[in-house]
C-alpha cells in the first residue's frame, strides 16, 4: 500500500517504523534524490507532499514522501481534501507516500475516512503504564519481530523491568538476543533475570506504596521517576487511573456485585481474571479512604499545572496520601 499514515506519543516506536519503511522503500544509493522530507507548517505543504508523490524516482527503487507533523486528520480543509481526493486514488507504485502526527486522526473527518480508503493508518500510542496485559502483549510482538522466542516468565520478567518504554524493551531485547544467540529454545527468566536492568521504578509501584501507606518507600519511588526524568503530570495521571479503579471496584464490591465477568465489564477491565487480584489490593481499604484519595490527587494536578516545584509538590500531597491510607490511620 502506497499510502500511510503513522500517529502516536511514542516517538521511538514510531521512528523504528518509519526506518523500517524507508530502508524498504529506499535504494540506498539514491535515497538522496528520491527521499523527501516536507514539514506541515507551512499551509501548502500537503499540496507540495502530492506533487512530489507524483514525480517518479530518480534512478533505481522508489520515493519516498514524508509529511510530518500534520493535522490533516484533526482538520482538513476542503481544497486540501480534494487534491487528496484526486490525486491518493493514482498514487504511483514507484511512491510512498507517509504522513505522522502525535495526535489520533479524527475517524468521523472526511479525510480520515477517505484515507483509510486508499491507505493504511497506524498507531503508536504509549500504552498506559496500568494496562499490563497490552504492556506484555507488546513484549511478545516486539521479541518475535526480532525472530526471538521467550519462555512465558521470561515475557513476565521483561514487561514489569521496561513498562511501556518501548525503547528500553528494545534495548534490553537486544542484549538478550546478543548473548542467546542461535539456540532454538526459549529465553528462560533465570537468563533474563541476569541481564535485564529490572530495578525501573513505575508510578504503578508508587500507587501500591501510597495503597499500602509506606510513607519512606513512596517518597523514594517519586526521587527515582523524577530523577528519571518521567514527567510529574504522567506521574499523576497514573496515580488518578489507579485510584479510580480501586474506587470503582470497592463501590462494586460493596454494592454487592459478585460475578468477576460483571465487575471487568462495569470497570472498564479487559481482563475478568486481573479481578481476582484487583480484589485482594482493594481488601485492606475503605470506601472513605478511597474517596479522600481523590481530592487530593486532583489537588495535586492542579498545583503542578499551577507551576508549583514538582518534587516538593508531589512529596506534600504523596505523604498526606500515605498518612489517609496507612493500616489503622483512617476509619
Amino acid at each position: 500500500m502506497p499510502a500511510y499514515y503513522f500517529w502516536g506519543d511514542d516517538d521511538f516506536a514510531l521512528q523504528q517504523a518509519i526506518h523500517t519503511l524507508r530502508q524498504r522503500t529506499l535504494d540506498q544509493a539514491w535515497a538522496s534524490f528520491n527521499y523527501d522530507v516536507i514539514s506541515a507548517e507551512a499551509a501548502s505543504s500537503p499540496t507540495q507532499a502530492l506533487n512530489q508523490a507524483m514525480t517518479p524516482p530518480f534512478g533505481q527503487g522508489q520515493r519516498l514522501v514524508w509529511l510530518q507533523n500534520t493535522g490533516l486528520g484533526q482538520r482538513c480543509p476542503e481544497p486540501t481534501l480534494a487534491e487528496f481526493e484526486r490525486t491518493l486514488p493514482h498514487l504511483p507504485d514507484t511512491t510512498v507516500l507517509l504522513l505522522t502526527s502525535a495526535t489520533k486522526p479524527d475517524g468521523r473527518a472526511k479525510f480520515t475516512k477517505f484515507f483509510k480508503t486508499w491507505g493504511e493508518i497506524r498507531e503508536f500510542a504509549t500504552i498506559a503504564p496500568w494496562k499490563t496485559d497490552q504492556i506484555r502483549q507488546q513484549v511478545v510482538t516486539v521479541a518475535q519481530g526480532r525472530g526471538m522466542s521467550l519462555e512465558p516468565a521470561t515475557i513476565d520478567l521483561l514487561a514489569e523491568a521496561v513498562g511501556n518504554d518501548t525503547r528500553q524493551l528494545h534495548l534490553e531485547l537486544e542484549k538478550l538476543a546478543l548473548y542467546w544467540g542461535s539456540r532454538l529454545h526459549p529465553i528462560p527468566p533465570a537468563v533474563a533475570a541476569e541481564l535485564v536492568t529490572v530495578s525501573t521504578q513505575t508510578s504503578l509501584k508508587l500507587a501500591q506504596a501510597i495503597k499500602q501507606g509506606d510513607t519512606p518507600t513512596a517518597l523514594a519511588l517519586v526521587n527515582d521517576l523524577l530523577d528519571r526524568n518521567e514527567p510529574a503530570l504522567r506521574i499523576v495521571a497514573t496515580l488518578v487511573s489507579q485510584f479510580r479503579l480501586w474506587l470503582w471496584l470497592k463501590v462494586l464490591i460493596q454494592d454487592g456485585v459478585q460475578s468477576d465477568a460483571e465487575v471487568a465489564a462495569a470497570a472498564e477491565v479487559a481482563n475478568p481474571k486481573r479481578i481476582y487480584f484487583l480484589k485482594q489490593e482493594v481488601r485492606s481499604l475503605t470506601l472513605a479512604q478511597l474517596h479522600r484519595s481523590l481530592p487530593l490527587l486532583l489537588e495535586l494536578e492542579s498545583d503542578l499545572k499551577q507551576g508549583r516545584d514538582e518534587r516538593a509538590t508531589l512529596h506534600t500531597k504523596v505523604i498526606e496520601l500515605c498518612q489517609g491510607l496507612r493500616p489503622g490511620g483512617a476509619s
